[in-house]
């Protein structure tokens, strides 16, 4: 059995949860979103709490079970809350700014500035430009996109230069120490 899909997600105020079928649908303050499960996963709303059940007892099913409950648990949180990631951008001249058209400008050091088209369902913020906010409903699209800006320049151990999360710890390294050849 699985711990995790068998606890019940209560749903906050303001949020409305519909299941038509494999389609979970649920609407709050935020916005609104769906999920389809997989075939062997199915959820039924029971008051203000939603139920998720795997329709056999195979080691599969019960997997899929407690990874289908998540995923129901952060589309309820996303439409009642929203996810967000800041990103800091460190470097002489590095920075970051958004373009008309729903594009993002990075200038990072390289040759060219890097040009990336903004999904439509995520909203990205530059208060500063060396902050970038990324927010949205749907978590894991917020953490992938926060991802790909990451990789266009990571932080670098020895100057600390590139792109990283606004919490993310980089172990500063040691550069290389002359030493005279006295001997």
């Amino acid at each position: 059995m699985s711990r995790l899909g068998k606890k019940p997600i209560d749903l906050p105020e303001k949020v409305k949860v519909t299941v038509s079928g494999q389609t979970v649908s649920a609407e709050g303050p935020v916005g609104k979103g769906s999920v389809t499960m997989h075939p062997e996963i199915s959820a039924k709303v029971e008051g203000k709490r939603v139920v998720v059940s795997c329709k056999g007892q195979t080691k599969v099913q019960k997997m899929l079970w407690g990874t289908w409950r998540s995923h129901v648990a952060n589309l309820v949180e996303g439409v009642a809350k929203g996810y967000q990631k800041d990103l800091e951008i460190s470097g002489v001249g590095y920075n970051a700014k958004i373009l008309q058209g729903g594009k993002l400008l990075l200038t990072l050091g390289y040759s060219h500035p890097v040009e990336m088209a903004i999904p439509k369902d995520l909203k990205v913020e530059c208060p500063q430009p060396v902050l970038i906010s990324v927010k949205g409903i749907d978590k894991r699209l917020v953490g992938q996109f926060a991802a790909e800006i990451r990789a266009k320049r990571p932080v670098e151990p020895y100057n600390l230069k590139g792109i990283r999360y606004k919490d993310e710890v980089v172990r500063r390294k040691a550069g290389k120490t002359f030493v005279t050849g006295a001997t």
